[in-house]
C-alpha cells in the first residue's frame, strides 16, 4: 500500500493525480471507500446465507468490491484512517442481509449498483466502472432466481391484500358519504371485507380443483400395465398408445415390446424409459401447485388482511370525516408498501410502484365517495 497520495499508479483512475488531494476529493474519496466497503460486506454476508453456487458467486464479487476499496485506500494513503461512515441506505441493507438474506436485498443491492457514480468520477478507473456496471447484471441474475421461486405465492399475496384495501376503502368512502350512521358504514365495512374474502377464496378454490381435475383427466392411465398380455399380437394397438403419447413410430415400436416380453427386439436401448406416463404417480402429483383449500384459505386471510384496515377507524370509535380520512391515511401507507414491495421484486423504483398504486387506491376511492354524494341521504 502507497501512503502517498500523489504517488497513485497511472492506471488507479482516469487521470493520475499529479498534485495533493483538496479537501473535497478527500471526503468524496471517503464515501467511496466507506460504501465499498460496506457493499463487500452486504455480499459476505449473503453468500454465508446462501450455498453453492449462488455463494461462490456472491463471494467473488465481496472480493471485488473490497479491491474497489483498496483503490480508494491508495489514493487516500494518510487520511483513509479516519473513514467516512456508509450511508443509512448501505447500513439497512447490512441489517436485512444479515438476518434475513432475501430477494429484496438482492433487489435493493441491484438498484444500488445501478447508480454507480464512477462513469463520471475521474478519480475512478475504467475498471472499476465497468466492474459495477457488471456487477448489476450479476445481482439482477440472482435476484431474478429468486423472483421466480417467490413470485407465486408473493403475487397472491400482495395482490389479495391490495384487493382488499382498494375495494374495502372505496366501499367505506361510497357509504360514508351518503351520511348514512357510522353503524351502517361499519357493517357495509365488514360485510364488504367478508364477502370479497369469501369470493376470493370460493374463486380461488374453484380454480385450484378445476386445474387439478383437468390435469388429473389428461394423465394417462396403467392400463397397459394390464392388457398388455391379452393383446393381439398381429395388430398390436399398444404401438398407437405410444405414439399418440408423443413417441416416434420406431420408439414406440421399441416400448410396444418392453411391454408384451420381447427383449430381444433389435432396438435403441437408450428408447426403454421414454415414456413419461408411465411415471409413479406421485412423482407426477407436484404438477398441480398446492391444495386447493390452502390456496382458498390463503386467498381468504391474504384478502382480509387488506380489507379490514379502512374500517379500523370505525372499530375504535371515530364516525364521519374524521374517520374516512383517517381511513385514507391507512390505507395509503399499506398500498404504498404493497406497491413498494412490488417494485423491489420486479428491480423498478419502490418509490414510483408504491404511488402508482396510492393513484389506483384513491381514484377509486374517491370515484365510490363521488357516486356516494350524489345519493346523500341528508339531503331533503
Amino acid at each position: 500500500m502507497n501512503p502517498e497520495p500523489v504517488a497513485a499508479s497511472p492506471d488507479s483512475g482516469k487521470h493520475p493525480l499529479h498534485r495533493p488531494p483538496e479537501r473535497s476529493q478527500i471526503r468524496r474519496w471517503r464515501k467511496y471507500l466507506a460504501e465499498e466497503r460496506a457493499e463487500a460486506r452486504i455480499y459476505r454476508l449473503l453468500a454465508a446465507r446462501s450455498s453453492g453456487r449462488e455463494a461462490e458467486i456472491l463471494q467473488q464479487v465481496a472480493e471485488a468490491e473490497q479491491r474497489h476499496a483498496e483503490h480508494w485506500v491508495r489514493l487516500l494513503g494518510p487520511h483513509a484512517s479516519t473513514g467516512a461512515r456508509p450511508s443509512l441506505y448501505s447500513r439497512l441493507l447490512i441489517l436485512l442481509a444479515a438476518h434475513f438474506g432475501s430477494v429484496f436485498v438482492l433487489a435493493l443491492l441491484q438498484r444500488a449498483e445501478s447508480r454507480s457514480p464512477y462513469d463520471e468520477d475521474q478519480d475512478a478507473s475504467d475498471a472499476m466502472a465497468a466492474d459495477e456496471a457488471v456487477h448489476e447484471e450479476i445481482v439482477r441474475a440472482l435476484a431474478t432466481e429468486g423472483r421466480h421461486k417467490l413470485s407465486g405465492n408473493f403475487r397472491a399475496a400482495v395482490f389479495g391484500a391490495n384487493d382488499g384495501l382498494v375495494s374495502n376503502l372505496a366501499l367505506v368512502m361510497g357509504v360514508g358519504a351518503t351520511g348514512t350512521s357510522p353503524a351502517m358504514v361499519l357493517f357495509a365495512g365488514v360485510a364488504g371485507l367478508f364477502a370479497g374474502a369469501l369470493s376470493m377464496g370460493a374463486g380461488e378454490f374453484v380454480s385450484v380443483r378445476s386445474q387439478r381435475e383437468l390435469l388429473d383427466a389428461s394423465q394417462p392411465t396403467q392400463v397397459t400395465l394390464h392388457v398388455a398380455p391379452n393383446l393381439d399380437l398381429d395388430t398390436n394397438e399398444l404401438v398407437l398408445i405410444y405414439r399418440a403419447r408423443g413417441m416416434s413410430e420406431e420408439a414406440a415400436e421399441h416400448r410396444a415390446a418392453e411391454r408384451l416380453g420381447f427383449f430381444d427386439c433389435d432396438c435403441d436401448p437408450s428408447r426403454s424409459f421414454q415414456d413419461p406416463a408411465e411415471d409413479e404417480p406421485e412423482q407426477r402429483e407436484h404438477v398441480a401447485l398446492g391444495t386447493d383449500l390452502g390456496a382458498a384459505g390463503s386467498s381468504f386471510c391474504f384478502f382480509a388482511s387488506g380489507a379490514v384496515i379502512p374500517i379500523l377507524p370505525y372499530l375504535v370509535g371515530l364516525t364521519g370525516f374524521p374517520a374516512m380520512v383517517l381511513a385514507l391515511v391507512l390505507v395509503g401507507l399499506a398500498l404504498l408498501v404493497t406497491g413498494g414491495l412490488v417494485g423491489l421484486l420486479s428491480g423498478a423504483s419502490p418509490w414510483k410502484r408504491g404511488l402508482r398504486q396510492l393513484a389506483i387506491g384513491y381514484g377509486a376511492a374517491l370515484a365510490t365517495y363521488g357516486l356516494g354524494l350524489v345519493f346523500n341521504t341528508t339531503v331533503a
